[in-house]
């Protein structure tokens, strides 16, 4: 026999099961799957950089604001081609895509996610689409994880393991900080906290982060010391910086659905393209530092130059006004999150988790001006607002103010500013959460009851299949049908005790039990006399097969009493739900999710 990759893999997968407890594979594994995630990290970052080096040519340069129009517009034409052309396949938001295939899909991932963002996020940020690379590195990270673990035939719930440690190594690549990536897979992917999954986490977290340093060295994409302690007298000014992100979490979160409405509205891809594009180009002119990912507002924030944070303008400006500068600031801000969202409507791909921290930067920085030159004799430190301002919009925006916490704490070295951290992450989630129920990642999924959580009983429900509960093999009668026709044909043939009435168009009209006709069954006088529709009452409920998650028709069941409740689905009779038969399912995926 010819040693094909088949035939290998068959081969290894023998000799795992001899050799290798599941556990220490599933180690192994988190370690391979670390080490990818981190590898494809590294491919977006370096191809992002080559792109971005066309504008150290002199030619780009002396024409750059020309440019910071028609780069953005070039790199979503490019974008478009690939999706239209070679793979005519849609390309989600990576982990909004990666937190519906985890609770609809048994975690499984297309391969092609493996290569879709690879090569269209950096086409999109590179050429300057106002966004960034954390969401495709999870969809590349995650669709890795999923495709291993299915090449090594591993259960569902190994799966959708391997894909949190997979978003964590994405994140722990990115940013160089291996605990806020677990906390990151912990409180976004919802994944149940307990020693066994916690270990690959962090294997997979430290080697990513050990494959980041490999290839990219010890840059990361923060550079700053703390140098400004936490001053207890500042405590009024973070709540009220607290209060602020909150407003601005709100705001960015309105704006991003408005303006994905507005596209979603444009069938045509072209057209979406076209004023997108426009859009982007038009405010990528005005105001230069939104051009890609924007690291450069954050670093030069936190080292205390505005002055190149903002950049050079179009606009003849007097920046030795400090006001001007704040109203700047403040612009920027608010343009961000337009700019953002005008790029994924054009058909750009990339991620929501930088912009968010560029947003907050900015804010909190000119909260803080605003602070010191108002005249009251107030001073406090500009860059350590910088970095509460960025917490504060990431538990607003993307409802994670854990993740937040130990993100900006670790990559920045602050654990000094705790306090300010909690605080403000604290408020800015609860006030926006009060706004906005569900986060940029997870509101679509969470309409269409298709989110997972960390309530354990919802999610086991979430994942069952409606089609694996639906019995089919139920006799159905007709209203003209009489008694006799129906012992003869229905009673007598069945082992069920109820029977559904349809009419010519299968359309569900009611249901006829065993008890409804027991008192007349041997009554032959009856039998041609009384028909089904005289028979035949309501049901004690209907199940929706297209509108009614499982969570709904569980309460169904309890409300009405029922032990069999009819589906109906486009509008005909199409089977019936048993109780019993829907708690043994539920069992058994509760034994396989524990």
């Amino acid at each position: 026999m010819p040693l094909t990759t088949k035939n290998l893999l068959r081969r290894f997968l023998i000799w795992k099961y001899k050799h290798i407890s599941e556990s220490q594979f599933v180690y192994i594994l988190s370690i391979l799957v670390g080490f990818l995630a981190g590898m494809g990290t590294v491919v977006l970052k370096n191809l992002t950089h080559y792109i971005r080096l066309l504008f150290e040519l002199s030619f780009f340069r002396n024409n750059h604001h020309a440019l910071y129009f028609i780069f953005p517009i070039i790199g979503l034409l490019l974008v478009y081609i690939i999706k239209q052309i070679w793979l005519k396949k849609h390309i989600g938001h990576g982990i909004s895509s990666t937190l519906y295939a985890i609770s609809k899909l048994n975690g499984i991932i297309p391969k092609y996610n493996i290569y879709a963002s690879l090569i269209t996020a950096p086409l999109t940020a590179g050429f300057g689409g106002s966004v960034g690379l954390q969401g495709p590195a999870v969809s590349v990270g995650a669709a890795l994880g999923s495709n291993v673990a299915r090449l090594f035939n591993m259960s569902t719930k190994t799966r959708l393991l391997l894909i949190g440690c997979a978003a964590a190594g994405a994140m722990a690549s990115m940013f160089k900080a291996p605990i806020a990536a677990i906390v990151f897979a912990l409180e976004i992917f919802s994944l149940n906290l307990a020693f066994t999954s916690l270990v690959p986490l962090l294997l997979a977290s430290v080697s990513a982060v050990l494959t980041s340093y490999m290839f990219l060295g010890t840059d990361v994409l923060l550079r700053f010391e703390l140098t400004d302690k936490f001053e207890v007298n500042d405590i009024g000014f973070y709540l009220v910086l607290g209060l602020v992100t909150a407003l601005a979490s709100v705001y960015f979160s309105k704006v991003f659905f408005a303006i994905t409405n507005f596209f979603k509205q444009f069938e045509s891809r072209a057209i979406r393209l076209l004023i997108g594009g426009l859009a982007i180009g038009t405010i990528l002119y005005f105001i230069p530092p939104l051009y890609g990912e924007g690291y450069g507002i954050m670093n030069n924030l936190l080292k205390g130059d505005h002055l190149s944070a903002i950049g050079k303008t179009p606009l003849d400006l007097d920046l030795s006004n400090i006001w001007i500068v704040i109203g700047l600031l403040i612009g920027i801000a608010v343009f961000k999150a337009i700019a953002m969202t005008a790029t994924f409507g054009a058909g750009g791909v990339g991620g929501v988790f930088i912009p968010t921290l560029i947003m907050g930067s900015a804010i909190g920085n000119a909260f803080a001006k605003i602070i010191n030159n108002i005249g009251l004799g107030f001073h406090v430190s500009e860059s350590n607002f910088t970095l509460i301002g960025m917490t504060g919009l990431m538990a607003g925006v993307l409802h994670a103010p854990l993740t937040a916490i130990f993100l900006i704490a670790e990559i920045t070295s602050g654990y000094e500013l705790f306090v300010p951290l909690m605080t403000v992450s604290a408020i800015s989630f609860a006030i926006t959460k009060y706004y906005v129920s569900h986060s940029i990642y997870t509101l679509k999924l969470a309409q269409r009851g298709e989110l997972m959580t960390h309530d354990k009983d919802k999610n086991v429900l979430m994942v069952l299949d409606i089609n694996k509960v639906i019995e089919t093999n139920f006799i159905i009668l007709k209203p003209e049908m009489k008694l006799g026709e129906v012992l003869k044909n229905a009673v007598a043939k069945s082992s069920r005790n109820h029977f559904p009435v349809v009419n010519d168009k299968h359309e569900f009209l009611g249901v006829i039990r065993l008890d409804d006709i027991r008192h007349m069954m041997f009554n032959t006088e009856l039998y041609d006399t009384v028909d089904v529709a005289s028979l035949m009452h309501a049901d004690a409920g209907i199940i929706n097969y297209e509108e009614d998650r499982m969570h709904v028709i569980m309460d169904k069941f309890k409300s009405s009493g029922a032990w069999n409740l009819p589906v109906i689905k486009d509008g005909k009779y199409y089977g019936y739900i048993s109780r019993s038969k829907l708690l043994t399912a539920y069992r058994q995926q509760l034994i396989n999710f524990t």
